[in-house]
């Protein structure tokens, strides 16, 4: 169907038709503008929620540990992605659709304008020939009217008898100019009627249905595009589609992941202490008040001194942990900055060795610190490889490069090795020492806890790591105990009980070989020489130390990674 047959009288209608579509294509590109707005304004909303939800980097740490926690967070990473799929959705439909949108509008603008100078032109042209027509009717019309009047004269002139011949002749001749001018008029009527007909066919059967058809081609162009275009919209978001499934994936993923075993494991190894358990109250019997030796300041009897095993500087270090120095009752009395420490949330730097921390946090922060060196170790070593293989290139092939120019950087490589195996070694040695440290007497004959068995273990493992033909790390010595205030006073009364705990003495469970040489630091230990027999008085309790017997009758602690042991028991079996 076209429009120059089924339309050839509306014109304007269809030129108004026309503005409309371009009319419509712009309020298409503000919608498209807004869309896509909105679309960036989500995509900005979305990563700024992930944004506030973040963990600050004081807290991934703990966002690691836990799967809630560090679930959460993936799924706020699958939400970033998702809002970058919003980004993508505005971008492709700015850069593509809203660009073909304008530059249709612009071709539809000018094509329009084009066909309607060309209608305009065709419709002149029409309007000149009927003015023409019009024109020339009216001229006829004139001499026709003229032409009348001078004939009604000359027959008036004929039949008056009182005029004379000349004016009758006169008058007749005027009729017959009159007449002439009549026929004159009438032919070029009927001349310019034809041409106007034939101009006027024409008009609606060639020229005006060429621009239609022009105009109709442009619009059906116009509506061709804008259904490509919505389709292109359509392909843009489903292009986005399997990434956006991809991240809905993820976060279903990210729940599956949120273990509550797990995180109440993570919760136990974070904020485990390794302190053992409290051991019971003793029973205080004021009637007895009278036994109490008044030589002692703190009122302690003088059978509970008795009763008590364990060397002179096990008595002074259960002393100094009832001051407030150390030990069990120390996570009681402690303050809130050491209730912090153990739960992480103290900002100032531990001690180097750690040893403000909790047995359980210390190792672990050891670990941690041990981990740290031997990846930078390996990472100086594998630049090391390549500065030598560098050099081995430049050896053979001197046109490269001066192999001593990487002589320096070799060196310093090797340095700053040593260097950190050296610091590595003495955070190795922190931790043997944490593991092989002796417990104060009172607490060494408490029961074994889970955190004694792995202190066991782990010193173990340091032993087994140990160079072939050298000793393990040495463990601590028990700690030298310095008397404060009034304790000078009570000397005499430790080595009284010492000398009354000799006469009771250990029975002898088995027989002990030193692997290594030890030498003794501090009271508490012996020293032994490498190959010296001696007798084993008491097993190591999980704390990496053994009592023994030498032949000299010395009684103390020697490391249990130290000597190879044979118990009697083992006979018995």
């Amino acid at each position: 169907m076209s429009w120059g047959t089924e339309l050839w009288d509306q014109y304007d209608t269809i030129a108004t038709h026309t503005q409309k579509g371009i009319d419509f294509c712009e309020r298409f590109t503000h919608f498209l503008k807004d869309r896509c707005s909105i679309e960036l304004k989500y995509a900005s909303e979305l990563k700024k929620l992930v944004k506030s939800y973040q963990p600050k980097k004081k807290e991934e740490e703990e966002y690691q540990q836990y799967s809630w926690a560090a679930r959460f967070w993936d799924v706020l990473k699958e939400l970033h992605d998702l809002a970058g799929q919003h980004e993508v959705i505005a971008e492709n439909t700015q850069g593509q659709v809203m660009k073909d949108v304008q530059s249709l509008i612009s071709e539809m603008k000018q094509q329009r304008r084009k066909d309607l100078q060309d209608g305009a032109k065709v419709q002149d042209q029409l309007k000149e020939s009927l003015a023409k027509l019009d024109k020339s009717r009216k001229n006829y019309e004139k001499a026709f009217k003229m032409a009348e009047k001078a004939t009604d004269d000359y027959r008036k002139a004929d039949a008056d008898i009182n005029l004379s011949r000349a004016e009758v002749e006169k008058t007749r001749n005027q009729m017959m100019i009159k007449n002439s001018q009549c026929d004159e008029s009438k032919n070029e009527y009927a001349a310019q009627l034809q041409q106007t007909n034939q101009h006027q066919r024409d008009h609606y059967t060639q020229q005006m249905p060429s621009v239609f058809q022009q105009m109709q081609s442009m619009e059906e162009n116009r509506i061709n595009k804008i259904k490509s275009m919505v389709k292109q919209i359509a392909d843009i978001e489903r292009s986005v589609i399997p990434i956006i499934n991809t991240c809905i994936d993820g976060m279903v993923k990210a729940s599956d992941g949120i273990s509550a075993e797990e995180d109440s494991k993570a919760v136990i190894d974070k904020y485990k202490s390794g302190f053992p358990i409290p051991a019971d109250i003793p029973f205080e019997d004021l009637s007895n008040s009278s036994v109490i030796d008044t030589s002692n300041a703190n009122g302690t009897p003088k059978n509970s001194l008795d009763n008590r095993k364990g060397t002179v500087s096990d008595k002074k270090k259960n002393r100094k942990d009832k001051k407030g120095g150390g030990g069990l009752f120390g996570i009681f009395t402690s303050s809130k900055a050491t209730i912090n420490k153990i739960i992480g949330l103290l900002g100032e730097e531990s001690k180097e060795d750690f040893s403000d921390l909790p047995p359980n946090q210390q190792r672990k922060a050891l670990n941690r610190k041990i981990d740290e060196f031997k990846k930078e170790i390996a990472r100086e070593t594998a630049e090391r490889e390549g500065m030598l293989k560098m050099k081995d290139v430049y050896v053979n092939n001197p046109a490269l490069g001066d192999p001593n120019a990487l002589e320096k950087k070799i060196e310093e490589n090797a340095q700053k090795i040593d260097s950190l195996q050296a610091e590595m070694r003495k955070y190795q040695g922190y931790l043997a020492n944490m593991d092989a440290k002796p417990s104060p007497v009172g607490q060494r004959r408490n029961s074994l806890s889970d955190d004694s068995i792995s202190q066991s273990s782990t010193n173990m493992e340091m032993s087994q790591t140990s160079l072939p033909g050298q000793p393990p790390v040495a463990a601590n010595e028990p700690e030298v105990y310095t008397a404060i205030d009034d304790e000078e006073d009570h000397v005499g009364e430790f080595e009284h009980a010492e000398g009354d705990f000799d006469e009771e003495g250990f029975p002898v469970i088995g027989t002990c070989r030193a692997l290594y040489i030890y030498e003794a630091g501090n009271e508490g230990s012996v020293a032994m020489t490498e190959g010296e027999e001696m007798f084993v008085l008491e097993q190591d309790q999980g704390d990496g130390w053994t009592r023994v017997r030498k032949h000299d009758n010395s009684e103390g602690f020697v490391p249990t990674s130290y000597i190879q042991c044979h118990f009697y028991d083992q006979d018995e079996v």
